[in-house]
């Protein structure tokens, strides 16, 4: 069988799936139809989904690097997480949090963890299903977990991880986060949450209530899709509201991206040069807020 053709009808559909109400066999039913055939969509499925084995930019044991495996203290109980730093590093570094998408602390997340410590930072991939046992090996039972996560707990443990990055002695004491989808959602309700956070950098993020942005101190970096309608229905009322209190904020919409153009596990979203451009506009602004 020759390669499919992906569509956009398809990536929406995938999109319906992982994050609104479609269950996976009305999914499947669905892509059979705009496939044409139960085959092709068995074909098609897998690369609209993350794949693990093509998680690794940056190998788990590059020797320039130091990660490992953490446990602290969360908002309330035990939180999880993926410690790394760059080994030679000389004098105090500024501190990233990484936020997942709605899989969880994966393989995916971890490499873009090792990728922001290549790039000078202390970097901390929390996992914030830690409260419920931590993140199944199965993602579909994972994004089913992300619906018992309240938001408030999901916060205090934002800032639980602010604050044990803050303890590190090779630390400067300056934490931005950066968050993907799910992740990019959470960076927002953060940054209206935390005095001490410094940068905010959202990947195609659900917006905070316009009535919660007063109290935002972070600098703040956003990233869209241009495909994305479901998220970027809710940038016009965010920019206005940040404008309207002076906020220091970015905003970048990469024309013809999806969403999750920045998951490089996922062949039919990923978009090399709208994650190039993005992460380097990233990587810039950290440096930058985190000095």
């Amino acid at each position: 069988m020759d390669k499919p053709e992906i569509t956009q009808a398809m990536i929406n559909a995938y999109d319906e799936y992982t994050h609104l109400t479609l269950d996976r066999r009305s999914f499947m039913d669905k892509l059979t139809k705009l496939a044409g055939s139960a085959g092709a969509a068995a074909v098609i499925a897998p690369m609209l989904a993350a794949n693990k084995a093509s998680a690794e930019m940056v190998p788990a044991n590059d020797e320039r690097l130091k990660a490992e495996d953490v446990t602290y203290p969360g908002g309330s109980g035990e939180m999880k997480g993926y410690l790394v730093e760059p080994k030679d590093a000389s004098g105090k570094l500024g501190s990233v949090i990484v936020i997942h998408e709605n899989r969880g602390l994966n393989p995916h997340i971890r490499d873009v963890a090792r990728r922001m410590a290549l790039e000078g930072f202390v970097a901390l991939a929390p996992d914030f299903l830690s409260p419920l046992g931590g993140t199944p090996e199965n993602e579909d039972q994972a994004r089913e977990t992300f619906g018992k996560l309240e938001a408030a707990a999901t916060v205090a443990n934002a800032e639980a991880s602010l604050k044990y990055l803050k303890t590190l002695p090779v630390s400067n004491g300056n934490v931005g986060v950066v968050g993907f989808c799910w992740g990019g959602g959470v960076v927002n309700n953060f940054a209206t949450k935390s005095p001490e956070l410094k940068a905010g950098v959202a990947y195609y993020g659900a917006q905070p209530k316009a009535e919660e942005v007063p109290s935002i101190k972070a600098a703040l970096m956003l990233h869209y899709a241009g495909l994305d309608d479901r998220i970027n229905a809710g940038i016009d009322a965010y920019k206005k509201a940040l404008e309207a209190n002076g906020k220091s904020f970015q905003i970048f919409i990469y024309d013809g991206a999806n969403h999750a153009f920045n998951n490089d596990t996922s062949s039919a979203r990923y978009d090399k040069k709208a994650a190039d451009l993005a992460w380097g506009r990233t990587v810039e602004f950290l440096k930058k807020n985190l000095a």
